[in-house]
């Protein structure tokens, strides 16, 4: 039987995901997306402030992933962000950019990954760049193709043995930190001008490792209750995902020296060696799932908002088509997948993640002042929702916008 108000010709989305998947799913893209690829180069960037860079960033995105979440229990569909600036500029051409653009994120995201996995599994397995990412790229499509629950489930399993990656890391050097003479500080003693720009370059890095709960609202017309359960989901997301990343920044701090970190392909497989004497099979496998899982959120996400796009009648109609059989939009699955490949390809990792923190920076402006444009022409909300005061969309979009300006500001003097 068709679900009501579903056109004649198409299938509709599956609503399979509560609370607890949802949030498995957000922390399994901020992580996998994040600390197992980036710690080293952050570290690079921050020196021995690498945890304080996560904290700066995790603030940064704080404010915006309280306005995506508001914005979520408003306008519940995939597309999230393009439905948001529609509804907040009332501009056609601008919802299409921005929808575009969050498609790019998806897309860069994943190859940025992609091209960290590579680093991880040829360090025990030589099976070359490209058919390392053909192989694994061909794994995760099929996932995203068998259908959304099956996808969730499986990324929420593999997120819950890469919170435990990290969390083996943390006890390890916890277990041996008696062999340390000395400890890194959380915080710096003062902060001077050269320090505050190495925290900010590295913060400005580390905000790709937070990307993970926008990624959330695109799969929101299959989420159950999505005003509740997307603000439940975010939070949780955004507070575990800062806890883990600076306390291993600081573990791997303890053991391995920036410098190290920095050059450093596999670098919690590094501090794992450093510590044990042993080699870091467990957490080379570990990372290579966490990885992997990042990966197939990416995908999913891309491919929902290209799907919302074109339900929306901004994009070509056979990208909105969706699977009788599986409820999944298959043909912008693998459209998705083919762009992550040529990128992954092409582009060299760091590179990949600054484009794609300041695209997300970019769009986070323009959905923190979409939420401010309908407050301030005070449009009801539903019953239920979380709504924020004016302040904080307006501080998400002030920080997001700043960031974006301070980054091209350093990068074009």
């Amino acid at each position: 039987m068709r679900p009501t108000g579903d056109p004649p010709e198409q299938a509709s989305l599956r609503r399979a995901l509560g609370p607890w998947l949802l949030t498995l799913y957000g922390l399994g893209s901020t992580i996998g997306a994040g600390i197992y690829a980036l710690v080293g180069k952050i570290a690079g960037e921050a020196g021995y402030q690498a945890p304080l860079a996560f904290l700066v960033a995790a603030v940064l995105a704080a404010f915006s992933a309280l306005s995506f979440a508001e914005l979520a229990g408003r306008y519940p569909q995939s597309a999230g962000e393009s439905a948001y600036v529609r509804a907040g500029f009332r501009q056609r051409w601008l919802s299409r950019l921005t929808g575009l653009l969050v498609v790019m994120i998806g897309i860069i995201s994943a190859a940025a990954l992609m091209r960290g996995l590579a680093g991880y599994i040829n360090a025990f397995l030589p099976l070359g760049f490209e058919i390392s990412i053909f192989a694994t790229l061909a794994l995760l499509t099929a996932i995203a193709v068998w259908g959304i629950r099956e996808s969730a489930i499986a990324a929420a399993l593999i997120t819950l043995v890469e919170i435990g990656g990290l969390l083996i890391v943390i006890l390890v050097s916890l277990w041996h930190i008696d062999m340390v003479d000395s400890l890194p500080s959380l915080m710096p003693e003062r902060l001077d001008s050269d320090l505050l720009h190495a925290v900010m370059a590295g913060a400005f890095l580390g905000f790709f490792a937070m990307i993970g709960f926008e990624d959330m609202v695109n799969v929101a017309e299959e989420v159950r209750n999505a005003g509740r359960t997307m603000a439940i989901a975010i939070t949780l997301t955004l507070v575990i995902t800062t806890l883990l990343y600076m306390g291993v920044a600081w573990s791997a701090l303890v053991w391995v020296t920036p410098a190290e970190l920095a050059q450093s392909d596999a670098p919690l497989a590094l501090v794992f060696e450093t510590i044990t004497g042993k080699e870091p099979l467990l957490i080379t496998v570990i990372a290579v799932l966490a990885v992997v899982n990042g990966g197939l959120i990416l995908l999913v996400m891309a491919s929902r908002v290209l799907y919302g796009m074109s339900r929306m009648k901004q994009l070509p109609a056979w990208l909105g088509h969706v699977s009788r059989r599986t409820q999944t939009p298959v043909n912008a699955t693998l459209f998705t997948a083919l762009l992550i490949m040529l990128l992954s390809l092409t582009v060299p990792l760091e590179h990949l993640a600054r484009l794609s923190a300041g695209i997300a920076l970019t769009v986070f402006s323009l959905v923190n002042l979409s939420l401010v444009l309908v407050k301030l022409r005070r449009e009801a909300a539903p019953a239920g929702i979380l709504c924020l005061p004016l302040p904080v969309p307006l501080a998400g979009f002030v920080v997001s916008a700043g960031f974006v300006v301070w980054e091209v500001a350093k990068r074009f003097p």
